[in-house]
């Protein structure tokens, strides 16, 4: 095992003690943050995770912006993104977070977190006064993991994003 396995398997400790109060958690992250570099793309974006976790968004924001700028990896470039527009549209940025997490959704899925990408961008839709395209988003992202009807509520969700004055009708049966 490498120093950044080892590294990376004591952050994942931290963030599954759930004993851990979030003052706690955050000075846990804090300390081993400080073993890399100030700009380490992923110890920035450690920190930006505890803070916002903590509820303390006004601190988390620019370490995720910095975290992104070092060039965080692939792995956790999309979460960072997710939670950068998270805490963004909490401190009232609405505008920049859909504009952040549209372009996540759109994405091709190549990192598995697309339908957290369509949570998040149905969210800051709703926060932006469009729930009925927020309600779209969320069907469209729900339809795959249904045990049926997933063409119905494909087809219901599609039906939101582009008749938006009238409730969907579509009857397209229950196939998958």
């Amino acid at each position: 095992m490498n120093s950044t396995d080892e590294w990376d398997e004591r952050v994942a400790a931290i963030w599954a003690d759930a004993a851990l109060t979030d003052d706690e958690r955050t000075d846990a992250i804090e300390r081993i943050a400080r073993e890399r570099p100030a700009d380490d793309a992923r110890a920035l974006f450690e920190r930006a995770g505890s803070y916002d976790s903590a509820g303390r968004e006004t601190e988390a924001e620019p370490l995720y912006r910095a975290a992104l700028a070092a060039g965080l990896d692939d792995a956790h470039r999309p979460q960072a993104v997710i939670q950068l527009a998270s805490t963004i549209r909490n401190l009232g940025q609405v505008e920049e977070s859909l504009e952040l997490l549209r372009a996540e959704y759109e994405r091709r899925d190549r990192d598995g977190m697309r339908d957290a990408a369509a949570a998040f961008y149905a969210l800051a839709l709703s926060s932006a006064g469009h729930d009925r395209l927020a309600l779209s988003i969320a069907l469209d992202a729900l339809a795959p993991h249904l045990p049926r009807y997933t063409r119905s509520v494909t087809g219901y969700a599609a039906e939101l994003m582009h008749a938006p004055r009238r409730m969907p009708t579509a009857n397209i049966g229950e196939g998958l």
